[in-house]
């Protein structure tokens, strides 16, 4: 069984990470959910470790973070790298929130701070017709955010969106690349915790819409499994 490696871009808040783990531990749940049979390792680049060569590894999962890929941060351009020979290699790769983000940028799209504000609580997004990996018209799924992809690279289609975020999901012509800016490794909980963490930064009445959506059902199971999928058949 081929095995998914997580590259850790952030940390979760060390307080909250006693009650919610690591983003490596939440995707690994998800992973484990979807299919228990599957393996995952973790490189974490917010703690300081290096990047293997990317030829080497069975599938990728590049996780959220709160840094903007703009930022000067070191590990940024050597990720940015590593995501484009994964891609020319046709290494299963997927990136969630910044992950989605770091892929677009480094593959030729535009990424910056949205003027729409922070994206947090459930949103519920459209889903393209026909894109051969998630079936239904609507999918709901937490997010934390406030940038976006404004420009998807040229080899991307466009397969979830909304009002709010346009480019939401992104499929690659290539067949092994795929990004999505909600956080399907996201509990209730945890999501509603990061829109208290936002008080102060985001409009009050916002945050308190965005903690009752989150009373809604979500579809974190489906996407969840969708991203395995993803990876590991792509990497047969």
């Amino acid at each position: 069984m081929p095995r998914i490696t997580i590259i850790e871009t952030g940390l979760v808040n060390p307080q909250a990470r006693e009650r919610h783990g690591s983003y490596p531990q939440m995707f690994q749940r998800m992973v484990a959910t979807a299919d228990p049979s599957v393996g995952c390792d973790v490189v974490s680049l917010a703690n300081g470790e290096t990047l293997p060569d990317p030829v080497a590894l069975d599938a990728i999962l590049i996780t959220g973070s709160a840094a903007g890929v703009y930022d000067d941060v070191a590990w940024i351009a050597p990720l940015e790298a590593f995501v484009r020979t994964a891609h020319d290699k046709r290494i299963p790769t997927v990136g969630v929130c910044f992950g989605h983000q770091l892929i677009a940028q480094a593959l030729g799209g535009t990424v910056r701070k949205s003027e729409k504000g922070w994206g947090i609580g459930r949103h519920v997004y459209r889903i393209a017709p026909d894109n051969g990996l998630i079936d239904g018209e609507t999918i709901a799924v937490a997010c934390s955010h406030q940038d976006q992809v404004i420009t998807p690279p040229a080899s991307a289609r466009t397969i979830l969106s909304s009002e709010f975020t346009p480019h939401a999901g992104l499929l690659y012509a290539n067949g092994t690349t795929l990004s999505v800016q909600p956080h399907p490794e996201f509990t209730a909980d945890y999501a509603g915790a990061l829109c208290d963490l936002r008080r102060g930064l985001a409009p009050d009445a916002l945050i308190e819409a965005a903690k009752t959506s989150l009373t809604e059902p979500l579809d974190h199971a489906t996407l969840g499994g969708v991203i395995t999928r993803f990876l590991v058949r792509r990497s047969n």
